[in-house]
């Protein structure tokens, strides 16, 4: 039997009324902070190139996919072979230069262009904004990250919310190391001064956000 097989018939019998008192209990919501965990133990796995362990830990999130389909396919909405389906039918929808008859795309950028293009069409009409929609639980650096992309991108005009030449300057020059290194520092001095670091970026973000909106505006 397959080992997707072997795993979803392994969370069935742990949902079953004589399965796990406490796999029983789980629903969507209180398994959110361990599906949390297991991406951040998955990201450290990446982070640190072990593979063993990185193994085990795509596992694990595996589990969680299969154990939420589960609880889905119990309520009648869903089950882990239409998650499976839907998300393969998407990878082929999006696509359309490596499964269709689409212009084939010859640079990565191109790729994410035709993506949400493509994504914007299926979700319809929304609300005109500068900035694609971006998850609400999105830790503040990634936000601030994706939300500079778009400035990039898309040559907003930011006015002074932030220093661009400064940031022209600098991008050349970091590396991994000592973009580390900075924000620790960076970090460690926030605390001392007693400033929260995340609401600190959170608030910039947000400003650098409006900034770009009120410029745009026709």
């Amino acid at each position: 039997m397959p080992g997707i097989d072997l795993l979803i018939e392994t969370t069935a019998r742990l949902r079953a009324p004589d399965g796990c008192p406490w796999d029983r209990e789980q629903n969507h919501q209180t398994i959110c902070d361990c599906l949390i965990e297991e991406v951040a133990e998955l990201i450290q796995a990446i982070d640190r190139h072990d593979d063993a362990n990185l193994r085990e830990e795509l596992g694990d999130l595996l589990f969680h996919v299969v154990m939420h389909a589960q609880m889905a396919a119990e309520a009648g909405k869903f089950n882990f072979d239409d998650v499976a389906r839907e998300v393969n039918a998407k990878m082929v929808r999006r696509h359309p230069h490596v499964f269709g008859d689409g212009v084939k795309l010859g640079s990565s950028e191109a790729v994410v262009t035709q993506w949400e293009q493509i994504k914007l069409q299926e979700k319809g009409a929304r609300p005109v904004s500068v900035f694609k929609e971006l998850p609400p639980s999105l830790n503040a650096i990634l936000t601030a990250r994706e939300v500079w992309k778009q400035v990039r991108k898309k040559k907003l005009n930011v006015g002074t919310t932030v220093d661009v030449a400064e940031i022209d300057a600098l991008a050349p020059t970091i590396t991994e190391e000592s973009a580390g290194r900075q924000l620790f520092a960076l970090i460690a001095a926030c605390r001392d001064a007693g400033i929260d670091p995340d609401s600190a970026l959170r608030r910039q973000t947000a400003k650098v956000v409006a900034e770009a909106e009120k410029n745009a505006a026709p």
